[in-house]
């Protein structure tokens, strides 16, 4: 666990935009991952299960703060510690940084995921509990829909 909290905390800050509500997701995921250890089937799949919690985590973390924050409070210098700051750097575009906090949720999960944590595409798939195709689908929707927004500006 100690391994992933870099890798979890990057894509909880890219996720929910506040340092203070990825920490909270990334505390109780990894929490929840530790209580629910026994229930893993397979121990080579630990990074997605952790991760799938982790995004379930974010997602409560937005439901209880659903006041909407604006675009200049989502701060990425939480990312300067993590070793892996490519993510950050690529996001950190402000154009693309609107375009993709405007993808509805589910697309936005795919792109964080494969784009922005390194994940494979059944990694991803498995992360969200999906097919394969539905992850692909979902890819290719996203990517258009940015390119749209980014041509547009």
């Amino acid at each position: 666990m100690e391994l992933l909290k870099a890798r979890l905390y990057r894509l909880a800050v890219l996720y929910v935009g506040s340092e203070s509500l990825a920490m909270e997701a990334v505390d109780e995921a990894i929490y929840r991952g530790f209580v629910s250890l026994k229930k893993l089937r397979q121990p080579e799949f630990l990074e997605t299960w952790v991760t799938r919690i982790l995004l379930n985590e974010c997602k409560k973390e937005l439901r209880r703060n659903r006041r909407k924050r604006p675009l200049d409070a989502i701060s990425l210098d939480a990312l300067a510690d993590v070793p892996d700051e490519s993510a950050a750097a690529a996001l950190d575009a402000l154009p693309l940084k609107e375009a993709l906090l405007r993808l509805p949720g589910e697309l936005k999960d795919v792109i964080l995921l494969r784009y922005f944590s390194g994940f494979t595409l059944a990694q991803t798939a498995q992360s969200l509990d999906l097919p394969q195709g539905t992850v692909v689908t979902r890819q290719r929707r996203a990517l258009r829909l940015l390119r749209l927004e980014l041509a547009d500006e």
